[in-house]
């Protein structure tokens, strides 16, 4: 086997600065996504059927289309519409936070649904007003409940968050593929930044145990 693992360690800072530039656009991305998607699911779930039209077709889109068919839209295609150069790093938030928008809606409605109608019916009669009924009493049942399904959200936007290398945002990929386009080797750096995410995943999953224990703890 024609390995050497030895000729990377020059470029090792050079990946490991990558775990952080990968981590500033899925965190904000994923900010994006929540309170977002938050929005989308009170639509879909109220009684203003256009709000509802619109939060239903915009789910349709973005999970019936590619996501990295998004990125390229954002990225190449709206700068030819608005005349308006977008950097890397906004394209990548956007794109992402639009698209984890949308599942994020669905798995926050299924969790305000799943919660006991007696609940709604008892705020109701105590006169206590919808917003503030969501906020203090549904939405904090919703969430308990949908923890595991959101940090699954999560992690594979963490995941996913190699396509953003076809646009040139220099994160962990985009830096393995330098590497290896310098060294002409291109398993040793992949590997390298394999083991990176790996790790990165593990530690966004060990922190979503974390939290879940933390909540059953508090009931």
């Amino acid at each position: 086997m024609n390995l050497d693992f030895s000729q990377i360690v020059p470029y090792i800072p050079f990946m490991l600065e990558g775990i952080w530039v990968t981590l500033q656009f899925v965190i904000v991305a994923i900010i994006v996504g929540f309170v977002l998607g938050t929005v989308l699911a009170l639509f879909k779930i109220g009684s203003i059927k256009i709000l509802r039209r619109i939060a239903d077709v915009y789910t349709s889109i973005f999970r019936g289309t590619p996501l990295i068919l998004q990125l390229m839209i954002i990225y190449y295609a709206a700068p030819q519409l608005l005349d308006y150069d977008i950097s890397p790093f906004l394209a990548a938030i956007l794109g992402f936070g639009l698209n984890s928008a949308a599942y994020v809606s669905e798995i926050i409605r299924a969790g305000i649904q799943a919660v006991d109608r007696g609940q709604t019916e008892a705020a109701k009669a105590l006169g206590i007003p919808y917003r503030q009924m969501m906020i203090d009493i549904i939405l904090p049942q919703a969430l308990k409940n949908i923890l595991p399904a959101l940090m699954n959200e999560f992690i594979t936007l963490t995941k996913e968050s190699a396509i953003v290398s076809t646009i040139s945002y220099l994160d962990l990929m985009r830096r393995a593929q330098v590497v290896g386009a310098n060294l002409y080797r291109n398993f040793e750096p992949l590997l390298f930044v394999g083991l990176l995410y790996w790790s990165m995943i593990m530690v966004l999953s060990l922190i979503g145990k974390w939290i879940e224990r933390r909540l059953n703890v508090s009931d």
